[in-house]
């Protein structure tokens, strides 16, 4: 009989606290701004005049991977302008969510819901804020709730619809989106990694053999996860793009 003990839901995804409300996860966050405004930091005072190098070779990097992946392919040019706000999107939810395979963390900041709700908080505010710049507040809710090309008897049903996935569903959805991939690769790193150490200390010893295939998979997880991660942080900035270009550009 092997005595696996899983711990308690709130022991994986909160820690007490280093000091009043703040603890690990404050920890991480406050870590993803400090790197990532380091790197631009050293980037800057970088010699312009030589080849790109160490944190300059890293930060140009990033930026065109936002300006060509993600800008030019959903906001065309028009969109450049807004690099800034999409590099700092994406970097700080990548570096949020990297420290679920580092050890002692081995916890994303982006699996508790408080970071993801107030990035896509954030988003909502950016998106209708432009669209309401570029179009006036009565132009930007009528190519929203009213799109054109819809035969005038269906907007009975259109706008409804279009209300609510374009006001509200968006920025749960990003939220949502986030938060529960991260929690859950989380979770399945914490469950093959209790397995593995059951395997290994249980009385029989004939099954302590058998906990090198959990091991493996929790090996294999976790550099999935680094993936993930990636991914993640790519799939939320993307769709941040989208919301924008759509916001400003209604007949893109």
């Amino acid at each position: 009989m092997i005595a696996l003990e899983f711990p308690p839901i709130n022991a994986i995804l909160r820690w007490q606290d280093v000091a009043p409300s703040f603890n690990k996860i404050a920890i991480v966050a406050v870590l993803a701004t400090i790197i990532g405004c380091t790197i631009f930091t050293l980037a800057a005072r970088a010699d312009a005049r030589r080849a790109p190098r160490g944190a300059r070779n890293l930060a140009e990097t990033s930026v065109e991977f936002i300006e060509n992946g993600v800008i030019m392919q959903t906001m065309g040019r028009d969109g450049l302008g807004w690099t800034p706000f999409l590099l700092t999107l994406f970097l700080f939810i990548y570096l949020c969510n990297v420290p679920g395979i580092i050890p002692f963390f081995q916890m994303p900041a982006t699996a508790r819901m408080a970071i993801p709700a107030a990035l896509a908080l954030m988003v909502w505010v950016v998106y209708n804020g432009a669209g309401i710049k570029h179009q006036g507040f009565g132009g930007y809710f009528k190519s929203v709730l009213f799109p054109p090309g819809v035969p005038k008897a269906l907007y009975v049903l259109v706008t409804p619809i279009e209300f609510i996935s374009a006001i509200i569903v968006r920025p749960f959805s990003l939220a949502v989106r986030l938060f529960a991939n991260m929690l859950a690769g989380h979770i399945l790193l914490v469950t093959f990694a209790l397995l593995s150490e059951s395997l290994f200390q249980a009385k029989d010893k004939i099954l302590i053999p058998f906990g090198v295939l959990p091991m493996f998979m929790l090996i294999f997880l976790t550099g999935f996860e680094v993936l993930v991660a990636f991914l993640q942080a790519y799939i939320f900035t993307i769709l941040t793009a989208v919301y924008i270009g759509g916001a400003v550009h209604p007949e893109h």
